[in-house]
């Protein structure tokens, strides 16, 4: 495929470097050639400085052979327009970044589709609906669902309470097959596990399962899930907003800001939220808020370093729950291993959605999720496969990945070693990073 990314923002750098280690055909296009020159040459795609909305710059890049064509500058309208140029000059396919919750009104966002853009990304928007999934699922530190929900990915963070902890994975206290560890963070580092593996206090570990064994996992883990009605917000920011613009109905939300014009505009667009005039990283505003009766607290200013160690405040207070926005991507590794609760980059939610789009637009790609060093694929078996030759535990499969589901038909199971793969399946396969393209060998 050919995919053109207008912008080298940190949306379009993260997404060219993700989409470079599947072999496509990628321009990243800027008009500020530093940016360019910033960009680590050992990534497989091209750059080049032009403007993405100019007839020239598109024709020289060829735009109409794109396939897939992806504005992500800074500026929704710039957006736009270039996905209508791109369209008219022959891109099969245009998706546009937006600011603007109202092109989400179908009857607006049908006239946009009609103008030349296919899809739009609303960064604010899938922040909002990944934070009310964090609330929703607050005992885990990830939560994905495939198939419908007829499989789930969970990704907890495992204390000294959980009866997992410091036992050999081929040793675990289970009678059945309810459950399947398929990776497992520890200090920066993901590991596909073995049977000889353990798991260690503080290890993020991501399982699949199934709905009727959720509780299952949750009892492994230690862990109870708290009813969440009350959410205290610190920071003002859009994605603040938009997240009581969408479940002002389903929770009480405080939002304390320190700006007073932003107050004001709140106050009148959230009538049945709460708003504070005040600064939420003095502790004394926090304490005078109540902190300690909440169920969960957002951090959302500007600030990752200030929403880090916000979080940290609520749980010395007490707070179930916490979520920080932390945009500087440096810092996710480091807010990982910190008792923070949940955190949310919204730069990297749109790059997984456009990811999304690009799998949908090329049926051909088999992966569908990057998570924590791992690439997580469904492929499909063929006839004739190697996978198919035996049961799994006698198919001596190469270190550093492991098989954790099946669809075949309706049916969605789990795989343990007497599982029997037959062509037809789909399979769900946990990997290391960049070693997809070798493990794919086994199932065509």
């Amino acid at each position: 495929m050919k995919i053109i990314i207008a912008g080298a923002g940190e949306v379009g750098r993260h997404l060219a470097k993700m989409l470079s280690t599947d072999n496509q055909d990628i321009i990243l296009l800027d008009q500020n050639q530093a940016r360019l020159d910033a960009i680590d040459a050992k990534y497989n795609f091209m750059t080049w400085n032009g403007s993405p909305y100019s007839f020239a710059t598109l024709s020289d890049i060829n735009v109409e052979d794109a396939d897939l064509f992806i504005a992500v500058t800074p500026y929704e309208t710039n957006n736009i327009v270039a996905c209508c140029i791109a369209k008219k000059l022959g891109a099969k396919k245009t998706v546009a970044r937006i600011d603007n919750s109202e092109f989400l009104v179908p009857k607006y966002g049908r006239t946009i589709n009609e103008l030349g853009v296919n899809e739009m990304i609303y960064p604010e928007n899938l922040a909002a609906n990944e934070i009310a999934t964090a609330l929703n699922h607050n005992w885990a530190r990830y939560w994905g669902e495939l198939h419908d929900g007829k499989l789930l990915l969970v990704g907890v963070k495992i204390y000294n309470q959980s009866k997992l902890l410091n036992v050999k994975l081929k040793d675990l206290p289970v009678t059945t097959h309810d459950f399947h560890i398929a990776a497992i963070r520890r200090n920066n580092r993901t590991i596909i596990p073995n049977g000889n593996d353990e798991i260690m206090d503080g290890d993020i570990v991501y399982f699949i399962t199934t709905p009727p064994y959720l509780q299952t996992v949750r009892n492994y883990c230690g862990k109870q899930k708290h009813v969440i009605k009350k959410v205290l917000i610190m920071g003002g920011s859009r994605i603040a907003r938009r997240f009581a613009v969408q479940y002002h109905e389903k929770y009480r939300i405080k939002i304390i800001e320190s700006d007073y014009a932003t107050c004001e505009t709140m106050a009148t667009n959230l009538p049945d939220c709460e708003i504070v005039y005040g600064d939420g990283r003095d502790i004394e505003v926090l304490r005078e808020n109540n902190l300690d009766q909440y169920d969960a607290f957002l951090a959302m200013t500007d600030s990752s370093e200030t929403n880090i160690l916000a979080c940290i405040t609520a749980k010395e207070f007490g707070v179930p729950k916490t979520v920080a926005d932390v945009e500087n991507l440096q810092f996710l590794p480091i807010a990982e291993n910190l008792n923070i609760g949940t955190t949310i980059n919204k730069k990297l939610l749109a790059s997984s959605r456009i990811y999304q789009l690009l799998l949908d637009t090329d049926q051909s790609n088999s992966r569908f999720l990057s998570l924590a060093s791992a690439d997580v694929a469904e492929i499909a078996v063929r006839s004739g496969a190697k996978i198919t030759k035996a049961p799994v535990r006698e198919l001596h499969l190469p270190a550093g990945m492991t098989l954790a589901a099946l669809v075949r038909g309706d049916e969605v199971r789990l795989i343990d070693g007497n599982t029997k793969i037959l062509a037809g399946d789909f399979v769900v396969v946990f990997s290391l990073q960049g070693t997809l393209e070798k493990i794919e060998k086994w199932f065509s």
